[in-house]
């Protein structure tokens, strides 16, 4: 007989504050370590009745809410323009999550800019249904943790780019090592898996599913039916995306096997890479099968995108341009992303002329921030170097139109301190009556540090890895401490 584990708020003034969310979470994760359990036993009965209890548990409604009202996307509403932004509205949400009588609405259309100018679409559903989505998605993703590809890192917990490109080192950097890759994109991924694939082989709720797929979209104030894809905006999707593609490395593997010859697949969300001895093999072998594999599930390859490269040649994976010297595998930051990063800081800084010098420098320091730890694990430091010299002379003009009447000797002197012979942007703050510098974060002095993959076949729905994980949480914290402090009392 299965309990349901359920944890409720004390009587409270304030019954959202007084929630023991770290009970709530231990809840979840021994019931989502059960559905793994089973899924790895092939019992598929036990893990429809587990997720049943999931999803019935006030434990896993109380997590769903708080995920969809407290992250990026919770001040934008659906079609319904409701938001949950008082804890008394996120209580009356919990009661809300029902099954019965469930329906959900039409997604908002709204289109965001691509890099190649295109607009993409993005679908925003209501809070009601992100709750109800990010609620099944505690049951699925243990599923999806258990059944995903090895070697595919995208959307899935404790995996990063940065990981896949750690194996894309191990798989091309050795002198032995294959020289040819396939480089691989699917054409509009979410808009185009079959619904009926999903309906016959996601093990999830099928009304609740079925909801989702064929809910519809606004656009302009005009209804559109939705049949086929996945909505872009909602929480759940990339999930069923990964589910979608599972099963493709083991394919890969065991037809090269078959042939007598060594492919390794890495994947991150719709973008992937297939490494193989010779080139007549990717083309002839592995890229018809990819092709079969994918047209099962409503899904093509973009040939625009899909190409296949000699590593001395080098090609860019995931922002980054992986390449040999002389047989020696390096990893640099892609030319494009520099000069688009660079772009982007440089539109900043010219439209906010008359911003003040901290307003600036707050701006511009998380955005800096971001982009040197999304690259400190590779060869780096030449392209931090280059853009921190291009951001100076940027910084400089900035300072020099500001002050047309001042000469450049003052104009240094106040917006610019010489460290060991450079020249770094600063302003000035007010902490505890004393005169701080506030910084410009400098990524020239971002130090390169390898960074250590994640075990491939671990999972933190698999209770021989708990030590493992509890072990990479404890390093996580030490990882970004370089870039502070920003203030330097005088």
């Amino acid at each position: 007989m299965m309990v349901s584990h359920e944890i409720s708020a004390s009587l409270d003034s304030n019954p959202w504050q007084s929630i023991d969310w770290k009970a709530a979470e231990s809840l979840v994760l021994k019931l989502q370590m059960r559905i793994a359990k089973a899924t790895r036993e092939g019992k598929q009965g036990k893990v429809k009745a587990l997720q049943w209890v999931l999803t019935h548990s006030r434990s896993a409604k109380l997590l769903a809410v708080k995920r969809v009202s407290q992250n990026k996307g919770c001040k934008t509403p659906g079609i319904d323009g409701v938001i949950w932004n008082t804890d008394a509205r996120r209580i009356a949400a919990v009661k809300q999550l029902k099954r019965k009588a469930y329906q959900a609405k039409p997604l908002k259309r709204i289109y965001i800019p691509k890099k190649n100018g295109k607009l993409r679409p993005l679908g925003i559903p209501c809070m009601i249904d992100r709750a109800q989505q990010a609620l099944h998605l505690l049951a699925l993703e243990p599923i999806s943790e258990t059944v995903a590809d090895p070697n595919s890192y995208g959307f899935r917990p404790h995996r990063s780019t940065a990981d896949a490109i750690a194996q894309c080192f191990l798989c091309l950097s050795q002198r032995y090592s294959s020289e040819w890759v396939l480089e691989g994109d699917i054409k509009a991924c979410f808009d185009k898996i079959g619904h009926q694939w999903l309906i016959d082989n996601i093990a999830l709720d099928k009304k609740m599913l079925r909801q989702w797929l064929e809910c519809g979209f606004m656009d302009k104030g005009l209804f559109y039916r939705t049949d086929e894809g996945t909505p872009q905006g909602g929480i759940i999707s990339p999930t069923l995306m990964l589910l979608t593609l599972s099963g493709l490395e083991q394919l890969l593997k065991a037809t090269a096997r078959r042939k007598g010859c060594n492919v390794n697949f890495i994947g991150y969300a719709d973008d992937f890479v297939v490494t193989g001895s010779s080139k007549e093999v990717l083309v002839n072998e592995i890229k018809p099968l990819i092709a079969r594999f994918l047209a099962e599930r409503g899904l093509t390859l973009s040939e625009e995108k899909t190409h296949v490269t000699h590593i001395n040649d080098g090609f860019d994976f995931l922002g980054f341009n992986l390449r040999k010297y002389k047989g020696k595998l390096l990893i640099k930051p892609s030319k494009s992303n520099a000069l688009s990063f660079l772009g982007n800081m440089r539109t900043l800084i010219k439209t906010h002329g008359t911003t003040s010098t901290n307003d600036l420098i707050r701006l511009m320091n998380p955005k800096l921030r971001g982009w040197a730890n999304y690259y400190r694990h590779v060869v780096a430091k030449q392209t931090f170097g280059y853009v921190s010299y291009k951001l100076f002379q940027t910084l400089w003009h900035w300072a020099v139109r500001r002050h047309p009447t001042k000469g450049k000797r003052w104009v240094a002197f106040k917006y610019f301190i010489n460290r060991q012979g450079q020249w770094q942007f600063h302003g000035w703050n007010k902490v505890a009556d004393m005169d701080c510098q506030f910084n410009l974060v400098q990524i020239a002095h971002t130090p390169i540090v390898r960074h250590v993959k994640i075990r491939s076949a671990a999972t933190p729905y698999d209770p021989q890895f708990s030590e493992y994980f509890r072990k990479l949480r404890r390093e996580k914290g030490s990882r970004n401490s370089w870039l502070e402090p920003v203030q330097t009392a005088l």
